[in-house]
């Protein structure tokens, strides 16, 4: 039996703060537009992709802000959140064609990436009206839009998580 194992492989599209600046400064430098936005993500699902695809389509480059480990904590998701640690949640939204970089932020919003990024759009899901969205009054003073995004019917991660927990 082969005690092979396969090198870790490093994701060109995850990025920390300053790398993720001269991303976007770069991709800027040929006028994309850039579009931001951020959540937990702690297990992907349907309504997670169909609500990244539509962000994405919203410009050339997404960016996606991912809450770390403590951060999740302190938003009170639940005791045991997130189910998956900062740098597998990375890793699997990277893998989506749709997202161009994901940076891991350490603080409760993410303000302190928006002001450095200073994206051309901000997007949220459906759930945040737009005068709610973190950053918002920064993007809108640059030029730049904010949208609030349809959710999916059906499609959350606490409710997927207590039909788990229920053997639903």
């Amino acid at each position: 039996m082969s005690t092979i194992v396969a090198p870790e492989t490093t994701d060109r599209r995850i990025f920390d703060r300053i790398s993720a600046v001269r991303m976007v400064n770069v991709w800027r430098l040929k006028s994309d537009r850039i579009v931001f936005t951020n959540g937990c993500f702690d297990i992907l699902h349907r309504g997670h992709v169909e609500y990244l695809q539509e962000a994405a389509a919203l410009g050339d480059r997404l960016v996606v802000g991912v809450n770390s480990d403590a951060s999740v904590r302190r938003l009170g998701k639940g005791e045991d959140r997130p189910l998956n640690d900062q740098d597998s949640r990375a890793k699997v939204l990277a893998a989506l064609r749709c997202v161009d970089a994901v940076v891991i932020f350490e603080e409760d919003t993410p303000l302190e990436l928006i002001t450095a990024l200073q994206p051309d759009v901000v997007a949220k899901g459906g759930d945040w009206k737009p005068e709610q969205i973190v950053g918002a009054d920064l993007v809108k003073a640059r030029g730049g839009e904010v949208r609030s995004l349809k959710l999916v019917d059906g499609f959350s991660t606490t409710a997927l998580v207590e039909r788990i927990r229920n053997g639903r």
